[in-house]
């Protein structure tokens, strides 16, 4: 099991409401400020969608050099990995990429897992396409807070996001600048100062997952709803309980290793 670092912010509930309130009357920019004063090792997190974008653009406007985060799932659409290198080559950051553990390719991934592992099980594919890497990323570069570009206006459990959060039992900081933005705002801003993004936007596109599972939405359909169209589902487990993802993680293999054992004593 990864190890977990002692919480760079130790803050109770009224503490880190008073942050909350402080940073919510500023701007993403002075956001950023703040976070690159407070924390020493600070990483932005992304998967370049729109939001993320924005954030890049913002702090390498405000001469804040921060460097990027980025799991690759290996199920990416093409258009995501070109504009991951448009944009180190755009901005010059430093780019940390983290894969699924044992896997460079997707026909590593497929011979190692199966086919469609998102199929046949969904818990096991979110934890090994994404919270594990993030997690060895996390602790391999002894991250104390990320900057995600996660919204309160994406709706589903984004509702009630935060700007400053602090994951439970890990005490990594999460710090999202664009919290109070909309879609609108995002896209006018991409539009504004010609932020590189992901040409899939121009295709009915709004958020960008897996190829597997994202599809185009429409014109007043919400943000998110081309994410795992059709299912009760609004989040990879990236920003979910660790442990509990872990604990069904680990429940979900021992289940699948009992079922062989019984499988091959009855053959």
């Amino acid at each position: 099991m990864p190890s977990v670092s002692t919480p760079v912010l130790q803050l109770d509930e009224s503490q880190l409401k008073h942050i909350n309130d402080k940073l919510s009357r500023l701007e993403p920019k002075q956001i950023l400020e703040w976070a690159s004063i407070t924390f020493g090792n600070l990483f932005q997190e992304t998967a370049f969608g729109p939001s993320g974008c924005v954030i890049t653009d913002i702090a390498h406007a405000q001469g804040i050099s921060v460097p990027v985060i980025f799991v690759d799932t290996l199920h990416n659409f093409t258009e995501t990995l070109d504009l991951a290198q448009r944009s180190q080559e755009h901005y010059g950051f430093q780019l940390h990429v983290f894969k699924p553990e044992g896997c460079a390719t997707r026909d590593d991934f497929v011979a190692k897992f199966g086919d469609e592992l998102w199929r046949r099980d969904d818990v096991v594919y979110d934890y090994t396409v994404k919270v594990e890497p993030a997690r060895r990323a996390y602790e391999e570069l002894e991250a104390h807070a990320v900057i995600t570009g996660r919204r309160k206006s994406q709706k589903g459990d984004r509702a009630s996001l935060q700007i400053v959060e602090i994951e439970k039992g890990t005490g990594l900081v999460k710090i999202n600048p664009l919290a109070n933005w909309s879609f609108q705002q995002v896209w006018t801003y991409i539009r504004a100062n010609e932020v590189p993004y992901n040409a899939l936007l121009d295709q009915g596109y709004k958020s960008v997952g897996d190829y597997h599972s994202t599809r185009p939405v429409g014109e007043n359909e919400d943000e998110r709803a081309g994410r795992w169209a059709g299912q009760q589902k609004t989040e990879c487990g990236l920003h979910k309980d660790y442990f509990a993802m872990r604990a069904a993680f680990l429940a979900r293999k021992k289940q699948q290793q009992e079922t062989t054992q019984l499988t091959a004593q009855t053959a």
